[in-house]
């Protein structure tokens, strides 16, 4: 492709409320975003807020939650142009359809703050890009324990998305999440019956690294795939009215949605 000519622009701030033991949105949402500006012109800066969480379980997560308001204000100071909650599991551990209520509230925060800016939830957004995709029926990869991971499933089911089949690594550890080598993505979505299936949801964790397999995996099996991570992007981008395009990051990123 022929480099375009850049016009310069004021960057657009991208702000992330990331939990405190996540160490993989704040390298895959920027990689995806400087992946972007090799080929269009927009610039961007990033911007964090953290929350406690050390383990991925329903009391951490519930509490982690409720300091989302905090984060949503301190990123607002720094007038953001959009938010991510970069935390699936802790949005679907309150209960199905709760990634509306996160957006509007956080939302308004930001409102309330006098420098509104949109909010987007992982949840949400692998929810949105699945649909925007058609995909109907899906299997999914998830890092969590079986109980935990059954709630993914069966909050994604909520939203009139079939899970045929899934993965539990049963990893509780955040840390350990974040350590896993995405390399090994290429053989642990063949332990899930993608027979018939619309998409793969690679990593449906946006602490488990998936980016560098996210293109190998949807070559080899012939199958659109996606990240909780590569969704957030995408809808981090059409809230800033962009292209949503990215090369080498999976159907979803294509440009066609």
């Amino acid at each position: 492709m022929q480099s375009p000519i850049f016009t310069p622009q004021k960057p657009l701030r991208i702000g992330q409320i990331v939990p405190s033991s996540n160490t993989t949105m704040e390298t895959e949402i920027p990689a995806m975003f400087r992946a972007r500006e090799l080929d269009f012109a927009e610039r961007f800066t990033f911007h964090s807020s953290r929350m406690r969480m050390k383990k991925v379980v329903k009391e951490e997560l519930e509490a982690m939650d409720r300091d989302s308001d905090r984060c949503a204000i301190e990123l607002s100071d720094a007038r953001v142009d959009v938010l991510g909650y970069a935390c699936l599991v802790a949005i679907m551990s309150m209960g199905k359809g709760y990634h509306r209520v996160s957006e509007e509230r956080l939302t308004q925060r930001t409102v309330e703050n006098g420098n509104p800016a949109p909010v987007v939830t992982s949840a949400g957004a692998l929810v949105d890009g699945l649909k925007a995709m058609g995909a109907k029926r899906v299997s999914v990869v998830c890092p969590y324990m079986k109980p935990l991971t059954k709630m993914v499933v069966e909050y994604i089911e909520s939203e009139d998305i079939e899970v045929k089949d899934y993965c539990a690594l049963e990893i509780p550890d955040n840390l350990q999440v974040a350590a896993q080598d995405p390399a090994n993505l290429l053989e642990i979505y063949k332990r899930i019956d993608t027979t018939g299936v619309d998409a793969i949801v690679l990593s449906a964790c946006v602490q488990m690294q998936s980016l560098p397999s996210i293109q190998k995996v949807q070559e080899e099996s012939g199958i659109p795939t996606v990240s909780a991570a590569v969704a957030t992007t995408w809808q981090m981008l059409r809230k800033l009215g962009l292209r949503a395009e990215v090369q080498g990051c999976g159907e979803l990123l294509s440009g066609k949605y």
